[in-house]
């Protein structure tokens, strides 16, 4: 095989491989990351326990752990998580003044290599039970402020694109704030009603972010 030849075929076997990485507009992190093995926190918002976003998360799961991944999770709606009340007694990087079940999050998130938002939009933004989590990430500023994955998984019962730009800003300009990488979303419109996201692409979605991060 000449040099020529060589360095085409070389070309076309990376374009494939890294094609064949790629789900909802994430490249296998197996392929970037040598094939580690992740820790994942995957934090809901949901309080409907088979809402769309749980659903979406629950396949999410599914195809992370199947990928090997160690994935732990946190349903804010359905745990005592005290909202911020900006007493600064932490310093951004210390013990907060609540003791509630944001300690579970504290203890995970650390050391997490990806964190995952699953929200629903409650009144054009994220549901206030999972902003009360990301509120509290303020006592553990300091601590999470490396690079991490991320992706998010949104549902909405309307179907304009332009109505999930607020949420979807919101979750850039925290990883912006934070520095770290997105990994995916998916967003998933005209879903409203319990289940109404089970006859849709969006599970498959979810499922293969899980697979791909």
């Amino acid at each position: 095989m000449n040099r020529r030849n060589f360095i085409k075929n070389t070309l076309i076997a990376t374009a494939a491989t890294i094609a064949a990485g790629i789900t909802t507009g994430c490249v296998d992190k197996k392929i970037l990351n040598g094939g580690k093995k992740m820790k994942i926190l995957v934090i809901t918002g949901s309080p409907r326990k088979n809402g769309n976003s749980n659903t979406l998360a629950d396949n999410f799961i599914k195809g992370a752990q199947e990928a090997g991944h160690n994935v732990v999770r946190f349903d804010s709606a359905f745990k005592n998580v005290h909202p911020c009340i900006a007493c600064n007694k932490c310093g951004m990087n210390g013990q907060c003044v609540f003791k509630d079940d944001f300690e579970f999050v504290k203890e995970n998130i650390v050391d997490a290599d990806a964190v995952v938002f699953a929200t629903p939009m409650y009144y054009f933004g994220i549901s206030a039970q999972i902003k009360a989590a990301i509120d509290r990430f303020y006592a553990i500023n300091g601590q999470i402020h490396v690079p991490k994955k991320a992706a998010l998984i949104m549902t909405y019962a309307d179907t304009s694109e332009k109505e999930a730009k607020p949420i979807i800003s919101h979750y850039e300009t925290l990883l912006n704030y934070l520095g770290w990488s997105d990994a995916g979303k998916v967003i998933a419109s005209g879903v409203w009603t319990e289940g109404s996201v089970n006859n849709t692409p969006y599970p498959k979605q979810a499922y293969e972010l899980g697979k791909n991060i």
